[in-house]
């Protein structure tokens, strides 16, 4: 069974859902949680020639995500579980497929929002559709409307 479980969380009404349902599935299976923050990274590209770091910005962002995780593992603990959780810095698929490989999950818990219109489904994609397909096990997509 799930001995491993990582919850990719984003603190959106799709993630708080996947946060429930992970606890009953670590509840189930006496897995053990980890948590997950994907912060985007804060190259911003200005023209061909290069980038531009902005160092304020990744301060920022950084607190933002890290609140996001303190928040999803603050509601684990009222639960009464015990997780740990990290915030790394990259595209989201990579980076929840990279440290699942590197904690051995042996599921992955993400949330997922069906959108409206084809035209917003065709431009943002969907993370959890790319992650199935890279990830080193399980995915489980909790789906909200």
């Amino acid at each position: 069974m799930y001995k491993k479980i990582l919850l990719a969380y984003d603190g959106s009404d799709a993630g708080q859902k996947a946060l429930l349902d992970c606890q009953d599935l670590a509840q189930w299976s006496q897995s053990e949680l980890c948590m997950i923050a994907v912060m985007p990274s804060a190259m911003s590209f200005v023209g061909l020639e290069g980038g531009v770091y902005d160092v304020e910005l990744e301060e920022r962002e950084r607190a933002k995500y890290q609140s996001i995780l303190q928040d999803g593992l603050r509601r684990l603990e009222q639960a009464g579980y015990v997780a740990r959780g990290e915030v790394v810095t990259g595209e989201a698929v990579d980076e929840i497929s990279k440290f699942a490989r590197k904690i051995g999950a042996d599921l992955i818990v993400v949330g997922h929002k069906h959108l409206d219109s084809w035209a917003a489904r065709w431009w943002r994609g969907s993370i959890s559709g790319a992650l199935i397909e890279q990830a080193p096990c399980s995915v489980l997509c909790v789906i909200t409307s």
